[in-house]
């Protein structure tokens, strides 16, 4: 592949490595580091005049420190001349702060304040993975392609789950339940019955009380979401299809944050599994809670990459796992 270059930010190398192997190409030498004050100093270490370029920054971690360096990359880039520059982002940062949440509030939308600054950085493109809210897309005025785990999950279940024919999907949330990409389309795509879990919160974070719709009495419960970060929702959840008569529980997510008390709840918690994506690295997590499994999700990543660089399609991969 001629005229291409990628680079990796410092929040997930492990990532690009994959992306980057897949591809057959060597990542781009770049070097990140902080002066004493904290500012980020990141110098391209190659030439990219005329390149087609894509740099992979996931919003992890020190997500703003990460988020500046991302930015800071983009820039260098852009003004050593490069054809075109491409963010590939696989966990979008700030995506859930993505609307104002109460009528008459002075909440932000920083979701498009950080499209707004990928933009003026010079990003040219961007590529991400199961965004909280598709209209985030809409935020941009540069062209954005969503990918979506879900080809992905469906390969695992079908490959792990040996009851997958009698089991219910269940989403967590209201919201859930019709994201693209999201619970009812593989409900859908599996041919089984899908169930929903109302819950009330009193304030961010906490949950206060949770209704189930839907049956799962006697059948594998998979609990599917986009994102968990303290895991307090899918571990009450967890608990209220269990005593719904659900015979095992598993969670599927496609971004495993797992901050805070997280990794302690999915312990006590009524899991077989709780599957995430490497959208966001796991390395850390799951040498402290043996349930976590992870999808590997790079060759999707890749292929997008690939068929951005030669001008094909991309939508393809909405229905594929890359082989």
């Amino acid at each position: 592949m001629p005229n291409i270059k990628i680079f990796s930010g410092s929040s997930h190398p492990d990532l690009s490595q994959k992306i980057a192997d897949r591809l057959g190409l060597e990542l781009g030498k770049v070097v990140t580091k902080k002066f004493s004050n904290q500012e980020t100093c990141v110098e391209i270490g190659e030439s990219v005049r005329g390149e087609d370029v894509y740099i992979v920054q996931s919003g992890c971690g020190e997500i703003n420190d990460n988020l500046m360096e991302l930015l800071i990359m983009i820039n260098a880039c852009k003004i050593a001349s490069a054809s075109r520059v491409t963010a590939v982002i696989p966990c979008f940062p700030y995506a859930r702060q993505d609307k104002k949440d109460k009528v008459g509030s002075r909440a932000p939308i920083s979701a498009k304040l950080v499209a707004n600054m990928l933009s003026v950085a010079g990003a040219d493109h961007i590529i991400t993975m199961d965004l909280h809210a598709s209209q985030i897309q809409g935020f941009f005025d540069i062209p954005v392609d969503n990918l979506y785990a879900e080809p992905a999950v469906l390969k695992w279940i079908k490959e792990n789950i040996n009851e997958w024919k009698n089991c219910t999907i269940v989403s967590p949330d209201a919201g859930g339940a019709k994201r693209c990409g999201g619970v009812t389309s593989i409900a859908d795509r599996l041919n089984v019955d899908f169930a929903l879990i109302h819950k009330e919160r009193k304030k961010a974070n906490e949950v206060d009380r949770m209704v189930l719709v839907g049956d799962v009495k006697d059948r594998v419960a998979i609990l599917v979401d986009d994102m968990a970060d303290t895991c307090g929702t899918i571990c009450h959840a967890a608990d209220k299809l269990v005593s719904a008569g659900a015979t095992k529980v598993y969670a599927i997510l496609t971004h495993g944050i797992f901050s805070g008390p997280a990794i302690s709840r999915i312990n006590t918690a009524n899991f077989e599994a709780v599957v995430v994506t490497n959208t966001i690295p796991q390395e850390d997590k799951i040498k402290h809670c043996n349930k976590i499994q992870v999808i590997d999700i790079s060759m999707i990543l890749a292929e997008a990459i690939r068929r951005t660089h030669n001008g094909e399609s991309v939508s393809y991969l909405f229905s594929h796992v890359p082989l």
